[in-house]
């Protein structure tokens, strides 16, 4: 049986198709032109009724390649079924259950209950008590709770297949899970399927809103409370020796399972009674009773983890970082630091919960003080975390005192731990803001004072910022906060906009360039450093190459790089990624990264190249696209139809990649020899500036008047150019390798071994920036260099012309 949508709902297309699936005729007329699903010119909804018709048809039927294009189509998308779709589906399931290869696919037929769009007819359930019947207990492992579903569409089931799949197989807290997810029906079995990660091959991926049905049922949510407390004090009974310790062993594979789908739906439920016991939960699975190095957990502590990254908020992210302080398993501190990083960056996209801020004590100058055994310890926020002594009302002190270290050791303990605390709110407020760019994020002033300006915390990130308030007629006026208020680039004072009135982050993209240039003169002149950047932010254009490409970019294409660093740096910037290697399909990788709001991704073509004798491993960059999210699924889109702050921002991170892991930022790779890649050294060590150098040299122009080296430097199009008395030097601002006049010599200076000869103030964090004035400072200076390596490089012909 198949049911056939009127002509009128389907397209000529779906309907050829689906003629094609249903009349053996049609498949033997045509001649193979329609071989490729073309699945772009089908609807979600044509999707379901050719997969409900395509699973009738046998491996050695004509139309068989009709079945393959539908379904990979619905593996990257999302079909809807009508009642009539998904019941034909599942009558053709319990039919290929029939066949020698046939294995019902009861996932499959979850997957299709799900995203059916009404009460599904009587067919559908004899069709699924038929399936479980067929089945017997062949997925007793791998997808009990998708046969629970079915058993319960089916009706008169449930009880039997629970029993026969769950008593003995199922630990307390799973088991209560299933309890209560039974009495809830079919659908939520269902969603239960999908939440525990039940697939098939045919599965599309994962419901959007799959999270959000779940935390929907108040008696799920109930059950959070209940398993979470029951977690803790299991935990608890670990802790105090009422129950022996195992390492990894407090809790059962299918437990892990289910707390981790409970404090999904509690962090998504934004439950108040979450706070008070997610993080004694993670303090006692983290770390052993006795002094082992082990954890009674690990397996809760990530998974948890990774709960907290699906829906982050502060509290969550802070019981992690206390678990991360106790934890003695060095594995365990790793792991956690990279997930930890993973949820700052989470916390971009959800912007109602990211600014919640604990009060730390601190005072809107940024400044806590504290009395330890006579002294005054004292903790400023901006720029740095910064924890400095001082006897009291009187000098500062270079180190903790000896008579505090020795009689308030906790003391001193809690007050570096207060530092880390602090030091991570920061880092999280300040990525969130910069990840709500993308986002579109923006702020009601209610919220932005009284979680951001009358914090401690939040101020010393919001004041130096700049930010956008509307003005009378609703444009968006640049402003910077101020103690009593805001005020323009002039200094003129802009008043506070009502409560309920939006304001957002600056970004130069959509700014004129003499206001970006203001801007940046007067951050400088005020020696604000900014928590990232922001004035001096990069921004990248479409150019004329890439709307002739159309769907992608070559603009970073064809540079050779250190491999591990661009893989960790990629990680470290969430990009999700294969490791390479000299391995079968380890030569390409497409890694990706889903921009705050979701609803766009940027790929990063890669390829290996080879290990060079000392280890070291190369890759090459490729091409860049992006993709939008479309009912669930991701579809590559023009490059022109791309939102301009969506592709500067990933762009950033692309040029991020090869700026930092380039190989001609390498100072000793011309020693290598290898021609080819000395070549492309030469080339790129030199080349023209990009965005993020052009920033730099911009910062440079604004922070060398400012220094001694004014009169002995001077900026070119690509270079600092600095006049020692041995000679001229040209310092590339991209890569920081140096030229010596006469004749572009190359010169080597190993980064490690100097430092600016002054504090030398600068705008925002760049290791590249600093080292480039550092060698600055050296050169002017070169007839006082002492270093051997360097002076017999000044004294000699030097290295062959670059």
């Amino acid at each position: 049986m198949t049911t056939v949508l009127p002509d009128a709902v389907l397209s000529p297309y779906a309907a050829g198709l689906l003629r094609v699936v249903t009349v053996p005729e049609a498949a033997a007329d045509d001649p193979g032109a329609r071989r490729v699903v073309d699945a772009s010119q089908l609807s979600d909804r044509e999707l379901g009724v050719l997969l409900a018709a395509a699973f009738r048809l046998l491996p050695v039927d004509p139309a068989h390649w009709v079945k393959l294009g539908i379904t990979a189509a619905c593996q990257q998308r999302q079909p809807v079924f009508t009642p009539a779709s998904c019941a034909d589906l599942l009558s053709a399931l319990v039919d290929e259950s029939a066949q020698p290869w046939g294995y019902g696919q009861p996932v499959l037929a979850v997957n299709a209950l799900l995203r059916c769009e009404g009460p599904l007819p009587v067919e559908a359930a004899r069709s699924a008590k038929k399936l479980v019947r067929a089945l017997g207990d062949r997925y007793r492992l791998d997808h009990p709770y998708a046969m629970m579903a079915l058993a319960g569409l089916g009706g008169g089931m449930t009880a039997l297949i629970e029993s026969k799949l769950f008593t003995r197989s199922l630990h307390s807290i799973a088991r209560d899970e299933a309890s209560v997810v039974s009495a809830l029906g079919p659908v939520a079995h269902a969603l239960l399927a999908e939440a525990s990660g039940e697939r098939s091959y045919f599965s599309p991926p994962r419901l959007p809103d799959m999270w959000q049905r779940l935390a929907d049922l108040p008696e799920y949510a109930s059950f959070a409370h209940r398993a979470l407390g029951a977690a803790h004090r299991r935990v608890s009974d670990i802790q105090s020796g009422r129950i022996a310790y195992k390492a990894d062993a407090a809790f059962e594979r299918d437990e892990v399972g289910t707390l981790g789908r409970a404090v999904r739906v509690a962090l998504l439920r934004d439950e108040p009674w979450l706070v008070g016991l997610l993080q004694p939960l993670l303090l006692g699975v983290a770390v052993a009773p006795t002094a082992a190095r082990t954890a009674p957990s690990q397996a809760l502590l990530h998974e948890v983890a990774r709960a907290v990254e699906d829906f982050p908020t502060p509290e969550a992210l802070a019981a992690l970082r206390a678990a991360r302080a106790v934890a003695r398993h060095k594995g365990v501190q790793k792991q956690l630091d990279r997930e930890l990083q993973r949820i700052q960056r989470a916390l971009g996209d959800r912007p109602e919960v990211a600014f919640r801020l604990p009060d730390l004590g601190f005072g809107l100058d940024g400044a806590r003080t504290l009395t330890v055994g006579g002294y005054d310890a004292v903790i400023t926020l901006s720029p740095a975390v910064d924890l400095t002594w001082r006897r009291s009302g009187g000098r500062a002190l270079a180190t903790v005192p000896a008579a505090v270290r020795r009689d308030h050791a906790d003391a001193v303990k809690e007050l570096r731990d207060l530092v880390k605390q602090a030091r991570g709110q920061l880092v999280t407020v300040a990525r969130s803001l910069e990840l709500g760019f993308t986002a579109g994020a923006t702020l009601p002033f209610r919220r932005w004072h009284d979680e951001l300006r009358a914090n401690g915390l939040g101020w010393s990130v919001a004041r130096r910022l700049i930010w956008e308030v509307p003005d009378a007629s609703g444009r968006w006026r640049a402003v910077l906060p101020t103690d009593g208020g805001f005020a323009d680039l002039g200094g003129t004072p802009v008043p506070e906009p009502g409560p309920d009135a939006e304001l957002r982050l600056w970004h130069p993209l959509n700014t004129a360039a003499e206001e970006i240039r203001g801007w940046r003169d007067e951050l400088t002149a005020r020696e604000l450093r900014q928590p990232f950047k922001q004035a001096f932010r990069e921004d990248y254009l479409l150019t004329p190459a890439e709307l002739e490409t159309e769907t992608y970019s070559n603009r970073f294409a064809a540079h050779i790089v250190h491999y591990r660093q661009l893989y960790a740096l990629m990680r470290g910037r969430g990009w999700t990624c294969s490791r390479l290697g000299p391995w079968d399909g380890g030569d390409t990788d497409d890694a990706y990264r889903v921009l705050p709001g979701g609803a766009w991704r940027v790929g990063l073509r890669h390829d290996y190249r080879d290990q060079q004798p000392d280890g070291v491993e190369c890759a090459s960059t490729d091409r860049v696209w992006f993709d939008r999210r479309v009912g669930g699924a991701w579809r590559t889109a023009q490059l022109s139809d791309v939102p301009a702050i969506v592709l500067s921002e990933a762009m950033r991170d692309v040029d991020l990649f090869v700026s930092v892991t380039s190989i001609a930022a390498d100072p000793h790779w011309i020693d290598r020899g290898d021609d080819l890649y000395v070549d492309y050294w030469r080339e790129a060590s030199l080349a023209e500036l990009t965005a993020t150098a052009q920033t730099r040299r911009s910062a440079l122009q604004r922070i060398i008047p400012r220094t001694k080296l004014a009169d002995r430097c001077e900026l070119t199009e690509r270079y600092l150019v600095v006049r020692g008395q041995l000679s001229t030097y040209k310092i590339h601002l991209g890569s920081a390798n140096i030229l010596m006049e006469p004749g572009n010599r190359y010169l080597c200076i190993v980064p490690a071994r100097h430092g600016a000869h002054e504090p030398v103030f600068l705008p925002f964090e760049d290791d590249r920036l600093a080292l480039i004035l550092s060698k600055a400072f050296l050169l002017a200076d070169d007839a006082r260099i002492t270093d051997p390596s360097i002076v017999a490089q000044l004294r000699t012909a030097g290295r062959p012309a670059v």
